[in-house]
Formats: C-alpha cells, structure tokens, sequence
C-alpha cells in the first residue's frame, strides 16, 4: 500500500512539472518588433505616397461633383424639369463613379488592400519565422502580442521576447 501512495505521489509530482513546463506563456509587441525592420519602414512609405496620391485624386473628383451640385443649386430655379432631371442624373452618375473609384482603391478587395497584401507578405514570413523560433528555443505553449491584445493588466519583463525576435530578425 505504501509503494501505491509514492507511486500515485510520483506521478502527481511528474504531472505536475509537465504541465507547468508546456504553460510558458511569452508576449511580444510587434509593433516595436516592425519599428526596428527597413524593409517594413520601406513599404509602409511606399503605401502611404500610394494611398495620398488616390485620396487627392479623390478629393478632386469629390470637389468636382460638389462644385456641379452647388452650380444646380444655382441654377436650379431657372432651368425647366428635364433639365433639372438631366442634371441631378449627372450629378448622381458622377457621384456614384467616384464612390466606385473609392471602393476599388480602398476597398476590402481595392487595389490598397492587394498592394499592401503582396508588400508586406515576405516580411510577415521573416516575422513568423522569427517569432516561431524563438518560442521554440525559450519553450514557449503561446505567446501574445501586446499590439493587437487588449485587456493585459499585468505583465512580467522575464517574458517579454520582443528584443530576441528584434536580435534573431537582424541575424
């Protein structure tokens, strides 16, 4: 009977280390990570002339409509019911046309979107591969990144890898 207790004890005691070795829960702050890659400061230059030069292409074509409605408004009392409607079909037109150009470089699927998703693709891969080393090497079960996770109210620096993924991105 008692070598049954040691052994329950044993493997108690044994199950014990084993779970609390695979709980090693780590975090990292990608964003810190991102701020230290050229390649990802390079890219994200590069979006940003992209998506300026179509919000001002935008923009223009925005006040080009606006300045057709304020010139009906204008006109409006003076112009006979088929030209009102010509104009106001005009000015809708145009309107929608501009909302479509809107959608297709800002859109989910838009040509922002597709860029975005072709430049960033190789150093999203470095990054992973990076992150996945080293939670292999410090054993960890998970690891969090501060940049998307809300709601951490503690944290303790002994788990924080974000300088080892920094140090293994610049190998």
């Amino acid at each position: 009977m008692k070598m049954k207790k040691i052994a329950l004890t044993l493997c108690l005691a044994f199950a014990a280390f084993i779970g609390a070795q695979a709980q090693n829960v780590c975090y990292i702050d990608t964003e810190e990570i991102l701020a230290t890659v050229k390649d990802y400061q390079k890219v994200q230059e590069q979006l940003n002339t992209m998506a300026d030069s179509y919000r001002s292409t935008i923009e223009t074509e925005l006040e080009a409509v606006d300045k057709l409605y304020r010139d009906y408004q204008n006109k409006k009392a003076s112009l006979s019911a088929s030209e009102k409607q010509r104009l106001e079909e005009e000015i809708i037109s145009k309107e929608k046309a501009v909302k479509t150009k809107q959608n297709t470089y800002f859109g989910e699927d838009g040509v922002m979107a597709t860029k975005s998703e072709e430049l960033l693709a190789p150093i999203k891969e470095k990054l992973q591969a990076a992150i996945d080393a080293v939670a292999y090497k410090y054993n960890c079960s998970m690891i969090i990144d501060l940049a998307i996770t809300t709601g951490i109210v503690y944290r303790d620096a002994r788990y924080d890898l974000t300088d080892e993924v920094i140090e293994y991105l610049n190998k």
